[in-house]
């Protein structure tokens, strides 16, 4: 049994001791099992669900929302959350319900937690290795002094100074790669997108506020080219990726993006060059591709056309088009992975799963990361009707690695050279 946590008004993380913790999948509060259930990961973070209060099992085993005491006002306490690193896959969300009309949540991949045994617990499994993304190799105390070296050496190069913005205001780690000379780094390149996503990150479609800011220009092939390969001819595990939380969509730049990677290819071979794409636009994967793509991730909310297009809501493509640029990447050599956006109580639904592995069939890919959407349960299942039967997160990674044991699970991008 694992107890159920929250927040006081002096932000102090406390358990309630007659409360037991639920999680919600979809729209259900359901019991955690074990299996669902981990150990706290180091690199993650316990944050308060403002205006929320948890809604947990009483001593008699019935629904209940939270009270201390009759001497307590409910609303003076708050549902915890945790935040997971890169490598963790939530498998239940936080069951809470708000107290208040205000807007809804941020962009934030909440995951559910409790207390057994004097231990806070996380719903959540661990599928990649984490070491790259700990928090502890970012926002150091050496990264100013790399930004200003940068900055010296390229002062003319309006990436480099866009990638301040963005390891600073928006602690991006693949910003901050870009100068500390490691991993995977990111360039944006693009101001538009040809989707207007429910849970998009930069920019506001109506719903709630988007967290970051798009790119305000749009960068030269030698701007490109100069980031790139500065980053691959001296990272370790070198990536540079295409498609960033700051952009739109990067292959609407083919023919600028294509140019820079024939130029970085002249000037090193090492590395791996990668596009994070809705992979909608055919016609710019494929000139891409012809240019010496190494690597492509495609962002998928579902396989079942009908849901993708709530979700991505696509402009000027379709699903098909999406198909198209997975066919012809892997055929030209690319090394293709499913950005698979996954939300517990209906990525693993019977259906869902269903048309994921439908979808995989028709379009073989090398990898399947698995991405925990930033989004606003109630946000999202405004959009879709999830009564429907799930096999649970673990369930879903367990049918996947026996249904397509030849393709890679994980959380991120690997180098491929």
């Amino acid at each position: 049994m694992f107890l159920t946590l929250y927040t006081n008004e002096s932000g102090e993380v406390l358990e309630h001791p007659q409360m037991t913790m639920l999680g919600r999948s979809g729209s259900e509060w359901v019991i955690p099992e074990q299996k669902e259930m981990m150990p706290l990961p180091r690199g993650a973070s316990l944050v308060k669900i403002a205006h929320h209060i948890p809604v947990g099992l009483d001593s008699e085993d019935k629904l209940g929302y939270f009270e201390l005491d009759p001497a307590d006002e409910p609303r003076k306490a708050n549902a915890v959350a945790a935040l997971l690193p890169q490598g963790f896959t939530r498998t239940l969300l936080p069951a809470c319900v708000s107290t208040t009309s205000q807007a809804g949540l941020p962009l934030l991949g909440y995951a559910a937690v409790g207390l057994k045994d004097d231990q806070v617990w996380v719903a959540a499994t661990q599928t990649d290795e984490h070491r790259k993304w700990h928090p502890r190799y970012y926002n150091t105390d050496g990264l100013l002094s790399r930004i200003r070296r940068m900055l010296s050496k390229y002062p003319e190069n309006r990436i480099y100074r866009q990638l301040v913005q963005c390891s600073l205001k928006y602690r991006c780690f693949t910003a901050q790669n870009i100068f500390y000379q490691r991993w995977e780094g990111g360039i944006p390149t693009m101001r538009a997108c040809n989707a207007a996503c429910i849970g998009c990150i930069s920019e506001n479609h109506g719903e709630i506020a988007s967290p970051q800011e798009r790119i305000e220009f749009t960068p030269s092939s030698q701007e490109i080219s100069q980031v790139a390969s500065e980053h691959l001819e001296k990272a370790r595990e070198g990536i540079i990726s295409f498609g960033q939380g700051c952009e739109g969509e990067p292959s609407l730049n083919a023919v600028t993006l294509a140019d820079a990677i024939r130029t970085v290819r002249q000037q090193t071979d090492r590395g791996t060059v990668n596009i994070n794409t809705n992979a909608g636009y055919f016609e710019g994967i494929r000139t891409m591709c012809d240019a010496g793509l190494d690597a492509m991730r495609v962002t998928l909310f579902s396989g079942n056309e009908e849901h993708y297009n709530i979700y991505h809501r696509p402009r000027q493509y379709r699903l098909a088009d999406v198909e198209n640029s997975i066919r012809y990447a892997r055929d030209r050599g690319v090394k293709v992975s499913i950005n698979l956006l996954t939300f517990p109580g209906f990525t693993d639904r019977n259906d869902e799963v269903e048309s994921l592995l439908s979808f995989l069939e028709r379009n073989p890919v090398d990898m399947i990361q698995l991405r925990n959407l930033n989004i606003d349960p109630d946000l999202l299942l405004e959009h879709f009707d999830t009564r429907s039967e799930v096999i649970g997160i673990p369930g879903l990674i367990n049918l996947l690695r026996e249904e397509l044991p030849e393709v890679k699970l994980g959380s991120y991008t690997h180098p491929h050279q």
